[in-house]
């Protein structure tokens, strides 16, 4: 009887032991702090934003929704983020200042798109002569279109920056502004709004497709996803959760415009579902990691680093910019 009672007492702790290695799990792995940014590059995550929010993910998440792109940058160099979407030029100037960036994942592809209320813009040649007004002097947009006309030798082209996508929105709906190149959402925002005010405003010419044109050997990769090699080397399993994660996110969101367009109102990603729900397939939101990432980014960042060094820092990253154990 004494030796039952060992028996089953031993089994009993084989049992316990057992239990607490499967509920335990989660409990062992670190919340991870993730700042995402309204528009593209946030649109991605919305799914697993959602799903952390009801305690339904394999890892544990902390999202933040930054107000810009330099506050997300800032919060991330200081340590209060993890995890953070950028600017792939961005991530790498940062790389090239000495700043401890490694990209995980790029989230976005293209995103920018000529809008034209005067009727005249059927092809890139057509800008000869006018005036641009676009965001983001010294960063992607600015970069990509420069590129884009000199490729295709447009000249004499005026190029107006603004800070605010948004304002330039409102001037084109008033009718100040009659060219411009905007990001999504905000294009698609613009057409709508012209619309309703009983105006045409045409997306005449999408950025992407006549980057492809000229560049079959890069993709346009705008936006993704860092981290830094000091979090990777003490939370490898968190990082391979996260990118594990996101990338079904991704793909939920992909596959189910409507939800992840609610969503998007929902997390403050897109401030309204209807205009989420037209400009979600026009963000081109992607999940590329490992081996695939790094050749794609460095086609990409070599095309601005010819058109331009100081567009991504003055030098091309080394390897171990790019994150690539995770092949997905």
């Amino acid at each position: 009887m004494k030796a039952k009672r060992i028996i089953s007492a031993l089994l009993a702790a084989v049992v316990v032991c057992f239990a607490l290695v499967s509920c335990g799990g989660k409990e062992d792995i670190d919340t991870v702090s993730v700042g995402v940014i309204s528009g593209p590059t946030g649109v991605g995550a919305v799914s697993l934003m959602e799903s952390s929010a009801n305690g339904e993910t394999e890892g544990k998440y902390d999202f933040t929704l930054a107000a810009n792109q330099e506050d997300a940058k800032a919060k991330f160099l200081n340590g209060e983020l993890d995890i953070v979407a950028m600017p792939t030029n961005l991530a790498a100037s940062l790389y090239a200042k000495g700043e401890d960036i490694v990209v995980l994942t790029v989230n976005t592809y293209g995103v920018l798109y000529i809008l034209d209320a005067t009727g005249e813009i059927k092809d890139i040649s057509d800008l000869s002569g006018k005036t641009v007004y676009s965001t983001g002097q010294g960063s992607n947009p600015e970069y990509i279109l420069k590129y884009v006309l000199s490729q295709n030798n447009v000249e004499n082209v005026t190029i107006e920056f603004m800070d605010d996508a948004s304002a330039i929105s409102a001037s084109m709906v008033s009718g100040s502004i009659k060219i411009a190149m905007l990001p999504q959402p905000v294009a698609t925002s613009t057409v709508i709004q012209a619309k309703q005010a009983g105006l045409t405003i045409n997306t005449a010419l999408d950025m992407t497709q006549e980057w492809n044109k000229i560049s079959s050997d890069s993709a346009l990769m705008m936006g993704c996803m860092v981290t830094s090699k000091e979090f990777i080397k003490s939370h490898k399993e968190e990082v391979e959760l996260f990118l594990k994660e996101y990338g079904a996110s991704i793909n939920a969101v992909i596959s189910d415009t409507e939800t992840a367009a609610s969503l998007c109102e929902k997390h403050g990603i897109i401030p309204k579902a209807a205009v989420a729900k037209q400009a979600i397939p026009k963000c081109n939101v992607c999940s590329v990691t490992g081996e695939e990432m790094k050749t794609k980014l460095s086609g990409y960042l070599s095309v601005l680093y010819e058109a331009n060094a100081k567009s991504i820092g003055g030098a091309m990253p080394s390897d171990d910019f790019y994150y690539t154990d995770y092949e997905g």
